[in-house]
C-alpha cells in the first residue's frame, strides 16, 4: 500500500536559523584566527535583542558584536520596520571558558588521541532518490525556500518579500517505496503589508505559482521534473496575513531545526545540534563523516538506500558503536553486519582522523547553518586566515600582509571513496 512522505524547511530568515548563523559566524571566527579554538555557542533572538552564550577556549580575539550583525544584515534583516535589525538590535554575550573537565578528555599530548568531546550517536544517510543522494522531499523543501530568498534578493520581482519563509513537500509513494508524485507543497513567506488581505494573498500565491515554482523546474532534474503532475495541492501562506515574522514574530533558538538540517525526517538522528561547535563535538563532525561514508556507499552501488551509525563515549577516540542499515537494498551478497565490517576497515573514525580528512578545523561553518548541512555542492575557496593556521599563503590588501588559505567546504559531500569501496565490495 503506498504513502505519503512529507519534510520541510525554512529559510535563512527564519528565527531559528537565524541564531543557528549568528552561533557558526561566531564560531568562524574563532577558527579563522586560531583553528585550535574549542567552541559550543548557542544564540537566542527575538524583537531588537540577540543573546549569545556558550563556552570558549581560544587565542583569538573576536568582535562579536560585529559578527553577528554582519550576519543580520546579510540575511536581509536591515529595516527598523521589521523590529529586528542589524543596526538597532540590542546585542548580550554571556561566553566564557570551557570547562576544563570536558578539555582534558578532548585535548591529549598525542594528536591522534584526541577523545571524542561528548558521548552520543550519530548517523548519515543517503539513497539515490535524488542526484545528490538526497531525499527529494527535503531536497525539494531546500530549494524551494533557497529560491525564494534568491527572488528576493535579485529585488526584481516579487518585491514584497521579506526574510521569513517555510515550505513543505509532501511526496506519495508507491507499494515499492518508490516516489510517484508531489502530492502536496506548501509555502508561507513573509511580506510586506501592500494591499488589502484577500489581495495580498492573491498576488503571493499567483507569483508562487507563475515565478518561484518555473524557477524550481529549471534547477532540478527532468527525472524529478516527472513527478510534478497537474494535481499537486499547492498551499501559499494558509493562514492568511504573514506580515510579522522573523525574531519579531517568534523567539529563535540555536539547534532548534536538526530535521532541516539533515534528512527531512528520512533515515534516523542522533539528536545533537550542529550549529556553533568546533570539530571535536562528534555531534557535528561525525554526523558529517557519517553522510560522507553513507553518500560513497551509495554512489559506489552498495545499496540504493542506507543509513549508517556511529556511537562515541566522551574522552574515548574510537567509536564504541557502528552499524549499517540497508533497508534491504543492498546490492552485494552480504549481510548488513558484514557491510559493516567492511566499512570499518576502510574509514578512520577517530575524532582526530575525521577532522584532518574533512579539514574541519578551518572557517566553513556560516554556509552550511542555512538550507541544510547536507546534499550541498563541495567547493574550495581562500578565506582569510591566522598565522597559526597550516597552508597559508601571504597576500597585499591594502599594502598590509594577509595570511590565506585554500580551503575546502562541505568536504562531506565528495564523491572520493567510490573507487576504493568498489574495490574492497568487488563491484
Amino acid at each position: 500500500m503506498g504513502f505519503l512522505f512529507t519534510s520541510e524547511s525554512v529559510s535563512e530568515g527564519h528565527p531559528d536559523k537565524v541564531a543557528d548563523q549568528i552561533s557558526d559566524a561566531l564560531l568562524d571566527e574563532f577558527l579563522r584566527q586560531d583553528p585550535k579554538s574549542k567552541v559550543a555557542c548557542e544564540t537566542m533572538v527575538t524583537t531588537g535583542l540577540v543573546v549569545m552564550a556558550g563556552e570558549v577556549t581560544t587565542e583569538a580575539w573576536v568582535d562579536q558584536q560585529e559578527a553577528a550583525r554582519k550576519i543580520i544584515e546579510q540575511i536581509g534583516y536591515t529595516k527598523p520596520e521589521y523590529r529586528f535589525d542589524h543596526n538597532s538590535c540590542g546585542i548580550v554575550s554571556a561566553i566564557h571558558g570551557q570547562s576544563p573537565d570536558i578539555h582534558q578528555g578532548v585535548v591529549r599530548q598525542i594528536d591522534e588521541e584526541q577523545g571524542a568531546g561528548d558521548q552520543g550517536m550519530m548517523f548519515g544517510y543517503a539513497s539515490n532518490e535524488m542526484d545528490n543522494f538526497m531525499p527529494m522531499s527535503v531536497e525539494l523543501a531546500h530549494i524551494l525556500v533557497q529560491e525564494l530568498a534568491a527572488i528576493r534578493k535579485e529585488g526584481k520581482v516579487m518585491t514584497y518579500l521579506r526574510p521569513d519563509s517555510k515550505s513543505q513537500v509532501t511526496i506519495e509513494y508507491d507499494d515499492n517505496k518508490m516516489a510517484s508524485r508531489i502530492d502536496t507543497i506548501v509555502i508561507s513567506t513573509q511580506h510586506d503589508d501592500f494591499a488589502g488581505d484577500d489581495e495580498m494573498l492573491r498576488t503571493i500565491e499567483n507569483d508562487v505559482r507563475n515565478i518561484l515554482i518555473p524557477r524550481v523546474m529549471e534547477i532540478i532534474p527532468a527525472r524529478v521534473r516527472a513527478f510534478f503532475k497537474n494535481d499537486f495541492k499547492l498551499l501559499v501562506n494558509p493562514t492568511g496575513k504573514f506580515v510579522i515574522g522573523g525574531p519579531h514574530g517568534d523567539s529563535g533558538l540555536t539547534g532548534r531545526k536538526i530535521i532541516v538540517d539533515t534528512y527531512g525526517g528520512h533515515g534516523a538522528h542522533g539528536g545533537g545540534a550542529f550549529s556553533g561547535k568546533d570539530p571535536s563535538k562528534v555531534d557535528r563532525s561525525a554526523a558529517y563523516a557519517m553522510r560522507h561514508i553513507a553518500k560513497n556507499l551509495v554512489a559506489a552501488g552498495v545499496a540504493d538506500q542506507i543509513l549508517v551509525q556511529v556511537a562515541y563515549a566522551i574522552g574515548v577516540a574510537r567509536p564504541v558503536g557502528f552499524n549499517v542499515n540497508t533497508y534491504g537494498t543492498a546490492k552485494v551478497d552480504l549481510s548488513d553486519g558484514q557491510i559493516a565490517d567492511a566499512v570499518n576497515e576502510l574509514f578512520d573514525m577517530r575524532p582526530f582522523a575525521i577532522v584532518r580528512d574533512y579539514g574541519l578545523c578551518n572557517p566553513i561553518y556560516v554556509p552550511t547553518a542555512a538550507y541544510g548541512h547536507f546534499g550541498r555542492d563541495s567547493y574550495e575557496q581562500e578565506v582569510e586566515v591566522s598565522s597559526r593556521h597550516q597552508g597559508t599563503y601571504i597576500k597585499k590588501v591594502n599594502g598590509e600582509d594577509k595570511y590565506f588559505k585554500t580551503v575546502r567546504f562541505f568536504a562531506w559531500e565528495q564523491l572520493n571513496r567510490v573507487d576504493d569501496i568498489r574495490k574492497r565490495f568487488g563491484l
